[in-house]
């Protein structure tokens, strides 16, 4: 929000009041709706599109508008991605005025605006870059401020289990073993075991079996990739030993979990 204040409504009803300085994010895209905090006035006129430059503007005022805020997207195309987003809350909101380790945000927020409404040559993708480094900001103070965070990002959270975590996201097939998890976290394995203990409660090997086999169970029920391809995508050398560690794991076989998420209706 850059001025003035409204509600939104999630779908199911739930309405949260937004302030100018108020920082929203969906990290699961759930649809919304934007009411008008005026009471006992005449609505505004219908929807006007116009579009300068860099962006579309939607507006229902013939004047100076009262509220104003800038909308965006943010899509993530590689499953290890979607995973970090699977494991965040339905929403994160902060106030930019009143904390005082987010003026990195106010700043990025207000360059943002500014490009936008210049619209001059290579504003969209400016906004865009700028937007991906508000996302990455934005969820840093998340983590640190998160305190019945899910086991992922409390290790994201921690510089040495973080760097661990993004290894095997970024390869999750490859043979990982604890002295190359250590060498990837600069730190030793005596220490990155403590770290992943203390954060998630199993050793860091344990961590990727549950990593490679979350990965398994979301491509699963989003692609219609062969078992073989996911077993080996996520680091198992057959399609048995990959549907042992599934079972174990899920109590069902992949191709039981595949065949309730694709049935019609």
């Amino acid at each position: 929000m850059t001025k003035g204040s409204c509600r939104l409504e999630l779908q199911g009803g739930k309405c949260f009041q937004l302030e100018a300085g108020n920082l929203l994010l969906l990290p699961h895209g759930d649809a919304h709706v934007v009411h008008s905090n005026r009471r006992g006035q005449s609505p505004g006129g219908p929807i006007r599109i116009e579009r300068n430059d860099a962006i579309t503007v939607k507006t229902n005022t013939d004047d100076e508008s009262d509220t104003e805020l800038i909308c965006g997207r943010l899509h993530f195309l590689e499953v290890p991605n979607s995973l970090v987003i699977g494991a965040l809350p339905k929403m994160m909101r902060l106030s930019l005025g009143t904390e005082h380790l987010l003026g990195h945000l106010r700043m990025l927020v207000q360059m943002i605006g500014e490009e936008l409404e210049a619209a001059r040559p290579g504003a969209a993708a400016v906004a865009t870059d700028l937007a991906s480094a508000l996302f990455v900001i934005m969820l840093r103070a998340h983590f640190e401020q998160a305190e019945s965070a899910s086991d992922l990002i409390k290790l994201l959270a921690t510089p040495a289990s973080a760097r661990a975590v993004n290894a095997m996201l970024n390869d999750p097939a490859h043979g990982w073993t604890l002295e190359e998890l250590a060498a990837e976290s600069h730190v030793s394995r005596a220490t990155l075991v403590r770290t992943f203990q203390k954060a998630a409660g199993m050793a860091p090997l344990a961590f990727l079996t549950e990593l490679r086999l979350g990965l398994a169970r979301q491509s699963l029920t989003a692609t219609n990739a062969r078992l073989i391809e996911v077993a080996v995508v996520v680091g198992y050398d057959s399609e048995s030993a990959f549907a042992r560690a599934f079972r174990r794991r899920f109590g069902t076989s992949p191709g039981k979990l595949r065949g309730v998420h694709q049935k019609p209706g």
